[in-house]
């Protein structure tokens, strides 16, 4: 069975209530048709007079709940100079935001949106309104990249993180990205994660500033996740090629053996993963977020339709989390 395959199989276990704001795209509309159909998900969408079998469509303008979803988002912005006409012209006119607020009141368990905006818009309405996770450091992002016919990670399956929202990430944020990033992958994938800080260098190889920010990420990491599997700083080859590893970085448990990847930074881990997308003709789902309260995931605007429904029952099993 696929990795997408088994997720859309926990999906169907416990299905949970996915809105999708952006009815205004046909990829949208269809992915939300095939969600529906393969029983993922209870799919909302939200827009005008979208009649799809197995689909609930909810017009902002005439839903009963309308009223109510505006009096709470006045409630939770006022003290920012949020007034009841904003409120009121916000949740109308913008969806993400409708969305958001559904699932902050309970009648939905997570969003899917990017198609058609960009990762900004779609996630500064969720940090308003759903904010961050208790405990948590930062919100990041990442991608679930499956590699056919690959030996490497996961029997081809990875975690590459942050690829889609931290630019240049400090020590501190690096290691926040990788720990939340283990997690991440230990719940969709369901194995161990083996996490490599990512650099230029292997093991002192080179010599520079950007080189000892992944140093330190990697001492904060291991001194608040001592049982994790993670070492850095390595290249991408000695993370992943086992005989390459080993040569590399001999006293490493993770050379070699890699399924969590964490990018230095977001040019890397975005051409990193579009690379591997590209030329390996890898199926990438995401990005992908972490952090935030309730799963609230970012498509990327090049995305297909079965990168939709995949993106739709991975927020799924992320909400049962």
């Amino acid at each position: 069975m696929s990795f997408i395959e088994g997720i859309k199989e926990k999906a169907k276990q416990n299905k949970k209530r996915i809105v999708l704001p952006e009815s205004m795209d046909e990829r949208i509309l269809e992915a939300a048709s095939i969600a529906a159909k393969e029983n993922i998900a209870e799919i909302i969408l939200i827009g005008e007079s979208k009649e799809i079998e197995g689909v609930t469509t909810i017009s902002p303008s005439t839903n009963p709940l309308t009223e109510t979803l505006i009096k709470e988002f006045y409630e939770l912005r006022k003290e920012k100079g949020m007034t009841l006409e904003e409120a009121r012209r916000i949740l109308l006119s913008d969806y993400m935001y409708y969305a958001c607020m559904l699932v902050k009141l309970g009648y939905a368990d997570g969003v899917v949106s990017g198609a058609c905006h960009s990762t900004s818009d779609t996630l500064r309405p969720s940090l308003q309104i759903i904010k961050t996770k208790p405990g948590t450091k930062l919100v990041s992002s990442f991608f679930v990249m499956v590699v056919p016919n690959c030996e490497y990670g996961d029997n081809g399956t990875f975690i590459f993180s942050d690829c889609g929202l931290e630019q240049n990430p400090n020590p501190e944020q690096l290691a926040a990205i990788a720990i939340n990033s283990a997690e991440s992958f230990s719940n969709l994938v369901g194995k161990e994660p083996i996490v490599a800080m990512l650099s230029h260098s292997s093991k002192g190889s080179a010599k520079h500033p950007d080189v000892d920010k992944v140093i330190e990420a990697l001492r904060i990491v291991k001194e608040d996740s001592n049982d994790l599997k993670v070492d850095g700083e390595l290249q991408l080859d000695a993370a992943i090629v086992p005989e390459i590893g080993s040569s590399k970085a001999p006293d490493s448990e993770v050379a070699g053996k890699a399924n969590v990847l964490v990018f230095p930074d977001l040019d890397s881990g975005n051409i990193g993963y579009k690379l591997v997308e590209r030329l390996a003709k890898a199926e990438a789902y995401g990005p992908l977020t972490q952090g935030i309260a309730a799963p609230i995931n970012d498509l990327s605007r090049g995305c297909s339709v079965n990168d939709i429904v995949g993106v739709i029952a991975i927020t799924a099993v992320q909400a049962n989390k």
